[in-house]
């Protein structure tokens, strides 16, 4: 059965991490990805290593696992859009396809004739996406950016970290890309969004996407706690500044996340810690007291939780409907009996032989599902296809092209 955009093609002028986020989740609903990288080299993120894909032969691909984790189901086109003829070959692509997507700086593609103002002539038509840093206008909208830089401005890293008082207080990022990831699922949401409307109304239209934008969207509960009662939200290490008990704490042999949401959950608790004058003390028995006298419960919590190791917490705390959890390293995440049988692990036969390693989309369809059958392309593995299937390109023509380093 043909997937939800099997009748889409998208033209990805992007590289990195946010804008080939949004293409291989438009490539898992069953779009056409053709990959647009430099000749030579490509996609940045190919040379990101180690560690890279291991071949047969138990030695080092060219294939980094940066690339391999966000490049799957597409078709790598080299082009050389900084030469003339090179620009002239991804217009006549542009003017094939559904989707533009690309994440050059303000200003970066007028130059070579590839601006949305050009290619909307060619193909009235074609949803543009535009990804950068600040967006397509203000006063920082000239400016590069990365999500390090991003997380820090957005106020992300403002909520994340230990409290100053507490030892190794002060701010933290978060362990991966965060706004990059965020850009690129808003991106990849936008373009859908304007699939639909094209669907009803025939018109393409340009979407300006931009990484600062994204990450301060994704802090909207606890900026709402700031506008409603205009006090800054703090970093609260592990802990939650509105549920308590609700963060990481020490056991006998380890750690665990208690994450405690209402008050009948909290009285849970108390009964199978065998305290249960605690879920009767007025200061405790409801959330906001929790909240309220949170310096004086949470040493007490603590101090309880040291008394039995992990693994016994955790089974009788799940028994007793208590929502906790381990704290996983990705090893155990994957040993982990729900993500195995949620078949969080994908492996796609690679050209270099073995098995190339991905994770699972989360979308899941009952009459469409995703489809795992095209890894993350080799450099060019497309290229010649591609241009002679849908410009009608010879091989003579095509290696005139590769002689010159156009493709």
């Amino acid at each position: 059965m043909p997937r939800p955009l099997s009748h889409i093609r998208v033209l990805d002028l992007s590289r990195v991490l946010a804008g080939p986020w949004a293409s291989q989740n438009l490539a898992d609903l069953g779009a056409e990805v053709l990959k647009i990288e430099r000749p030579g080299s490509g996609d940045d993120t190919r040379s990101w290593g180690p560690p890279f894909l291991k071949g047969k032969d138990g030695g080092e691909t060219r294939e980094s696992a940066y690339f391999l984790s966000v490049n799957r189901g597409k078709k790598s086109v080299t082009l050389d859009i900084a030469n003339p003829e090179g620009q002239k070959i991804a217009r006549s692509l542009a003017a094939k396809c559904d989707v533009l997507l690309e994440n050059y700086k303000v200003g970066g593609l007028p130059k070579y004739g590839l601006a949305y103002a050009d290619l909307r002539k060619i193909n009235p038509r074609i949803i543009y996406c535009s990804i950068t840093g600040f967006g397509q206008s203000g006063p920082s909208a000239h400016r590069p950016g990365y999500d390090f830089i991003f997380q820090g401005m957005g106020g992300l890293m403002s909520i994340t970290g230990e409290r100053d008082s507490e030892p190794g207080g002060g701010p933290q990022k978060v362990g991966i890309a965060v706004t990059d990831v965020l850009a690129g699922m808003y991106a990849s949401l936008a373009i859908t969004a304007a699939i639909a409307h094209r669907e009803r109304t025939g018109t393409g239209q340009y979407i300006d996407l931009a990484l600062f934008d994204s990450v301060v969207a994704f802090g909207a509960n606890q900026i709402l706690n700031y506008f409603t009662s205009g006090k800054t939200p703090a970093r609260y290490g592990n802990a939650h500044a509105n549920v308590v008990p609700y963060e990481v704490f020490a056991t006998a042999d380890g750690h665990l996340i208690l994450a405690v949401g209402n008050d009948g959950q909290f009285a849970s608790f108390c009964k199978v810690a065998g305290r249960p004058e605690l879920a009767g003390d007025s200061r405790y028995a409801t959330m906001p007291g929790r909240i309220r006298n949170r310096a004086a419960l949470i040493p007490v919590l603590r101090e309880i939780l040291r008394e039995r190791p992990s693994a016994t917490w955790l089974a009788e705390l799940e028994a007793g409907n208590v929502p906790c959890g381990p704290i996983n390293n990705y090893k155990e995440v994957f040993e982990d009996p729900q993500v195995q049988h949620r078949g969080l692990k994908i492996e796609i036969p690679h050209s270099a032989g073995v098995p190339c390693p991905t994770v699972a989309s989360p979308m899941r369809f009952s009459e469409t599902p995703v489809e795992y059958t095209v890894p993350p392309p080799r450099l060019g593995e497309h290229t010649r296809e591609v241009l002679g299937s849908l410009l009608g390109l010879g091989d003579g023509e095509l290696d005139r092209l590769a002689a010159q380093k156009i493709i």
